[in-house]
């Protein structure tokens, strides 16, 4: 039990160090890098393939993915974003344009209703957030589990986007932290196989 609670306060503490850095980042910067992270994502061959791609809707501070969205909307996937009902469960919802999104549990956009929702299981690719990330595929998220709970049982490829000013050298993880098998950042693509 005491493990335990020195990796949450380990995880709170980089929490707040990296949302302070965030503060920091230039616009600029940002907008160029959220660029180059879309232009990686597309190339990708396992995009180009994927029928079902899950995508986190981005908020403030975090890599741009609503042109990422209306790509794959616009290339005829099948496009499915987080939507939290309760304070524990995250569905993956499927959208079919991005104005369907609303502000929901959090602030964070989702759909309003669900016409479709797929299991992890049945997601080609997912794209992930993180307040950091390392590029051996370890991922810090905002402390609440829906990523990891929902990553549990995926088989598709696990993707985190993440500013390259915003990775850590390490980080606290557990047992249940689910790794990812790539990191994207505007400057490369690490653990891609």
């Amino acid at each position: 039990m005491e493990q335990a609670k020195q990796l949450a306060a380990a995880k709170q503490a980089l929490r707040h160090i990296m949302k302070e850095r965030r503060k920091e980042l230039d616009p600029a910067y940002c907008h160029t890098a959220d660029e180059r992270i879309r232009a990686a994502v597309l190339a990708l061959p396992v995009y180009r393939t994927a029928d079902r791609l899950f995508v986190y809707v981005s908020m403030p501070g975090e890599p741009d993915t609503r042109a990422l969205i209306a790509a794959a909307l616009e290339a005829g996937k099948r496009v499915y974003v987080p939507k939290c009902p309760d304070r524990k469960t995250m569905l993956a919802a499927r959208i079919g344009d991005l104005a369907e999104l609303a502000p929901g549990r959090l602030s964070i956009p989702e759909p309003g209703t669900i016409s479709e929702i797929a299991s992890a299981e049945e997601l080609d690719l997912m794209l992930i957030p993180c307040v950091t990330a390392c590029r051996d595929g370890r991922r810090l998220g905002h402390g609440a589990g829906y990523y990891d709970r929902f990553l549990q049982s995926g088989h598709g490829l696990k993707i985190c986007l993440c500013y390259g000013r915003m990775l850590s050298e390490t980080l606290p993880a557990g047992p249940m932290d689910v790794r990812m098998d790539a990191v994207i950042t505007e400057d490369a693509a690490d653990r891609i196989g």
